[in-house]
């Protein structure tokens, strides 16, 4: 069984019945509640449930602490390629997009990664867009090589590879991976990617599954916001985590909460997302699963960030440049997104001290 099987379990379930039946009283007494089932979650990303913003953040405050101290853990972003095969409607690096197109060279890779490990950064994220031909294993492995004589853990964003492909990588030096689904919601899904071998739905969503089984320590995911229904892609969100926490025990899971950004290609969200509903969103998934980490980017503004912290954040990008090879140079090239909080690592460990955190460059190391 996998997650995918989960996903069809609720393919007839009447979400519009369920939460016209959500009241005050109900979501008071899940407030209350230690263990939360997969309703009680549902009901929280209710539109009812914004009312209790302030409890919410509290008991979700309080969890955090309980688990994870008071301590942030910081990481940045490096793009070494935006050459893609596939038409995400959304998305800055679209094949459908007219831009410039840019693989680093090894030298390139070195030089930025010695840029953003001055910052002293000792977490990186590994990023490509999808293109298995220009961005094969073979140049992967050896941009894991040079970033392991910069930091000290590196995770990878890309293009979903079979189990075989993450102990490749695993071995090599990787020790998590981040993959968003965009949405959970398949019909949509395939409208909104028409082209390349993202299409497969299936594929994609089981990708922490084969990273899972292949060795991997952490494990991320999360929903474009702004692409589908809010609810029901962060329930299934909230679901797929809680799938994977119970069943790759030894992993630490995650959830980020990335909202539609701007991007080249001028795609609109279909769906508003406020600031109220992002810190629902946070506070709901904290009291579904206490243990989760939770991670904001810079997607968010740097005001919206610091409020966010004591909500139960345990993870934040700094520093970001999401346009390949973007630290050493600037040149004609578009990021994937546009970045809304510019501040540099100082800038953001300051940030944090001043709400009473600790940010850590450093939390752990691979044997």
């Amino acid at each position: 069984m996998t997650f995918y099987s989960k996903l069809q379990s609720y393919e007839n379930f009447n979400f519009d019945d369920f939460l016209s039946k959500v009241d005050d009283n109900k979501i008071e007494q899940i407030i209350n509640k230690n263990d939360l089932d997969e309703l009680d979650f549902l009901a929280l990303l209710s539109d009812k449930a914004r009312n209790f913003l302030e409890p919410l953040a509290q008991k979700s405050s309080q969890i955090c602490k309980l688990y994870f101290g008071n301590s942030i853990t910081l990481f940045a972003p490096l793009y070494v390629s935006n050459f893609c095969i596939n038409n995400c409607v959304y998305c800055g690096f679209s094949t459908r997009n007219n831009i410039e197109r840019k693989v680093l060279s090894f030298e390139q890779v070195h030089k930025n990664a010695e840029i953003v490990s001055g910052f002293g950064i000792r977490h990186i994220l590994l990023l490509t867009a999808e293109s298995p031909v220009k961005t094969d294993l073979k140049y992967l492995k050896e941009c894991v090589k040079i970033l392991k004589n910069y930091f000290d853990v590196i995770d990878i964003e890309l293009y979903p590879l079979t189990e075989d492909g993450y102990k490749e990588l695993g071995e090599a030096g990787v020790t998590g991976i981040t993959i968003f689904q965009e949405t959970y919601d398949e019909k949509n899904y395939k409208c909104l990617h028409t082209k390349g071998a993202k299409t497969d739905f299936r594929f994609r969503l089981e990708t922490c599954e084969r990273a899972g089984r292949a060795g991997f320590r952490n494990l991320s995911i999360g929903a474009l916001l702004g692409l589908s229904d809010f609810i029901k892609d962060l329930f299934f969100t909230g679901l797929h985590a809680k799938y994977l926490q119970e069943t790759f025990r030894s992993c630490d899971i995650g959830v980020s909460f990335p909202r539609l950004r701007n991007a080249v290609g001028g795609y609109q969200a279909k769906v508003e997302i406020s600031d109220a509903m992002l810190v629902q969103a946070i506070c709901a998934m904290r009291l579904f699963i206490n243990r989760i980490g939770i991670t904001i980017s810079t997607r968010e503004n740097n005001e919206l960030r610091s409020n966010l912290i004591p909500l139960g954040i345990t993870k934040m990008s700094a520093a970001s440049n999401t346009e390949v090879g973007g630290y050493a140079e600037k040149n004609n090239t578009k990021g994937q997104f546009e970045i809304s909080d510019n501040a540099s690592v100082r800038q953001v460990k300051e940030m944090i001290y001043k709400k009473g955190y600790q940010p850590v460059l450093k939390d752990w190391m691979p044997l």
